[in-house]
């Protein structure tokens, strides 16, 4: 392989001019004949039995040229980028140029990872919130707890809010019913926004035993377009309503829900856990808050090609997410009322942001010559290893080392901006705002 030139066409665009040379082409060539052979028929030879100079002959001289370029191009290819040293976003485009049976040459057409400037990065400033635990903060997370434990206990009153309500209903658009609108003996909670707007709120004041009919209207984004925007009727019956019956929060609830003996240890071990959890999300929100700012400074033009790459990235993660939860991505965009590509344009704007920090950070990295040292990938591929109960030789081969290697570079340029940000005052809690507010209000 032989890499002739690396020409920019526009922006973003490069062309690669490579060639084959012949030795490497009749190799080529050769192994198609291999491949071929077989199922090529000539007078006098058993099937694979004729030599090539014999099909040739009968065939055309280049009989096997395009299978011989196919066999050629993406490995001459790869290794072309790598000497060149761009950055491809997209496939290449592949056009031949000339071939014969000394080889050939081939245009490689790409868009490649665009140049941007970050203008200000060094001497950033952001306020960093208090990490400290209000008891407030603790009572809410052991209602969490207690609302796990609570029990649905059958009710004779009309139901509210937070109620729940075991109904049948069928669903009917001009006085038809529609496929995917009935369910028998459903339970549904009031209030939950499970169900299309409109839906749940019209079951309020209802009691068991009752009928009523429920007029909706599908919103215009619907998942299933048959639905999109069209009024329907939804004939339902109450045959339960449900309310919830909260534990008494006391030393046999903490037995219950913890390895704990009584309330005071479990919410010492509360306290601590949501203090440690709570300083890593404000340890997040001050680097977000960070980058933010880096950004008003960015410059540089985003190809949609690299915006529609970290929308799919962003969708492979919910569909994971949401198959341990033992849901799929299609059935969330249903609940959602959501197509698929209405969800890909409410996310373009968040996908962009993705992209301009990973670029802008990619950027500082190298400017800073912060480079990842082989102790430190090492060290990763250990720690994700464990994470997740594999090999580190599993791991590897799941994950790419240029892959981590600039995750992990993006993440020092992540340090060093907050080890050289100017230290900026700390954010007040909403209490000690009220408090402020109340003592103003006094004087």
């Amino acid at each position: 392989m032989k890499l002739n030139s690396v020409t920019k066409t526009e922006k973003n665009i490069v062309e690669l001019s490579i060639t084959i040379e012949k030795a490497e082409f009749d190799a080529a060539t050769d192994k198609a004949y291999r491949q071929n052979a077989p199922k090529m028929s000539v007078p006098g030879f058993r099937k694979g039995k004729a030599p090539r100079k014999m099909i040739e002959k009968l065939y055309g001289e280049g009989v096997f040229f395009e299978d011989a370029v196919n066999i050629c191009y993406p490995d001459a290819y790869t290794k072309a980028v790598e000497e060149s040293g761009i950055e491809p976003i997209d496939q290449a485009s592949i056009e031949i140029e000339n071939m014969d049976e000394n080889g050939f040459t081939f245009k490689a057409i790409v868009a490649v990872k665009p140049e941007v400037k970050v203008g200000t990065y060094k001497g950033l400033k952001a306020a960093k919130e208090d990490a400290a635990v209000t008891e407030e903060e603790v009572e809410k997370q052991l209602n969490v707890l207690a609302e796990q434990q609570a029990r649905l206990v059958v009710s004779e009153k009309e139901a509210e809010l937070g109620d729940t309500v075991m109904i049948d209903f069928e669903g009917f658009i001009d006085g038809v019913a529609f496929e995917g609108g009935k369910g028998d003996n459903f339970d549904l909670k009031l209030g939950s926004g499970m169900f299309i707007p409109g839906f749940e709120d019209q079951l309020v004041g209802k009691k068991a035993g009752e009928e009523c009919d429920v007029n909706v209207t599908f919103p215009e984004q619907y998942g299933a377009s048959e639905l999109a925007g069209k009024p329907a009727v939804f004939k339902c019956k109450v045959h339960e309503v449900k309310v919830t019956e909260m534990p008494v929060m006391d030393d046999e609830f903490a037995k219950d829900v913890s390895e704990f003996d009584t309330m005071a240890e479990l919410k010492a071990d509360l306290t601590k856990r949501m203090e440690e959890s709570k300083a890593q999300q404000v340890e997040r929100n001050y680097e977000e808050a960070l980058i933010k700012e880096m950004l008003e400074s960015f410059e540089g033009e985003i190809p949609e090609v690299m915006v529609d790459t970290q929308i799919d990235r962003n969708i492979d993660d919910m569909n994971y997410r949401f198959a341990m939860q033992g849901m799929g991505f299609e059935q969330y965009l249903q609940m959602s009322g959501l197509t698929l590509d209405a969800y890909r344009k409410l996310n373009h704007d968040q996908a962009l942001n993705q992209v301009k920090t990973r670029l802008a950070l990619e950027t500082i990295a190298k400017e800073e010559g912060l480079e990842v040292t082989e102790e430190e990938l090492e060290a990763e591929f250990a720690k994700l290893a464990e994470q997740n109960a594999m090999d580190v030789a599993k791991v590897k081969e799941l994950l790419p080392v240029n892959a981590l290697k600039g995750d992990l570079a993006t993440q020092k340029a992540v340090d060093f901006i907050k080890e050289n940000a100017k230290p900026a005052k700390k954010r007040a809690t909403r209490k000690k705002k009220e408090e402020a507010e109340e003592t103003a209000d006094a004087e």
